[in-house]
């Protein structure tokens, strides 16, 4: 199994097959969630002191707070998730097309 891992800002990474869930900060219940992670002491606070706006929950019920926006850290998880085939396969595709176009005739 390969080790992919995902910016969560400010120089923060994460092993991306640890995450389960993540999600924003605001509902009660992920307030609770956070409050429960401080007081186990499985909260890792990757904010630098700025505001939370992303709660990661791992398979290993470690919490992490991130001051990146969840769907700013879903596409990154996302881009990291293509496999190298399938990059190599749609570049190929796409230059096809422009090679077997006919050249334009001198016809006017």
């Amino acid at each position: 199994m390969d080790i992919k891992l995902v910016n969560i800002g400010f120089g923060n990474i994460v092993s991306a097959n640890r995450i389960v869930a993540i999600v924003s900060p605001d509902s009660a219940p992920i307030k609770r969630i956070i409050s429960e992670a401080r007081d186990r002491g499985v909260l890792i606070d990757a904010t630098y002191g700025r505001r939370t706006r992303a709660v990661i929950v791992t398979d290993s019920d470690h919490v992490i707070l991130s001051a990146v926006q969840p769907e700013t850290v879903a596409n990154r998880l996302a881009s990291r998730e293509v496999p190298a085939e399938e990059t190599v396969e749609e570049e190929e595709e796409e230059a096809e097309p422009a090679a077997s176009e006919p050249a334009p005739s001198g016809e006017s």
